[in-house]
């Protein structure tokens, strides 16, 4: 299931049609879900309980650790997890840090 501060719940086409608009698609999953049910093509995997130590990174800490540009505040992100729910915590914790 997916997640967006505007759309709550996306389908797979819209989660296809917004990675078209370079839309950075984090996924929560714990490692070992990623190993056992497979990657999300052009996610990057940050689990729940990394993530907002994560996103208060430094900008080169995030590059080097998670091989990705950190996003900014304004950039779009979309949450994934294997039900809905952590993807729905993930955005909570980036808006308490004033993602939008």
């Amino acid at each position: 299931s997916l997640c967006a501060a505007g759309e709550p719940n996306l389908s797979y086409q819209e989660l296809k049609d917004l990675k078209k608009a370079n839309v950075l698609h984090i996924d929560v999953r714990e490692r070992w879900e990623i190993d056992r049910f497979g990657k999300i093509p052009e996610s990057i995997n940050i689990p729940l309980g990394e993530l907002m130590e994560a996103l208060q990174m430094d900008p080169t800490e995030f590059k080097e650790q998670y091989n990705q540009k950190m996003p900014s505040k304004s950039d779009p992100v979309v949450f994934s997890c294997l039900a809905g729910t952590r993807s729905k915590q993930a955005l909570g914790f980036a808006m308490s840090l004033g993602f939008s």
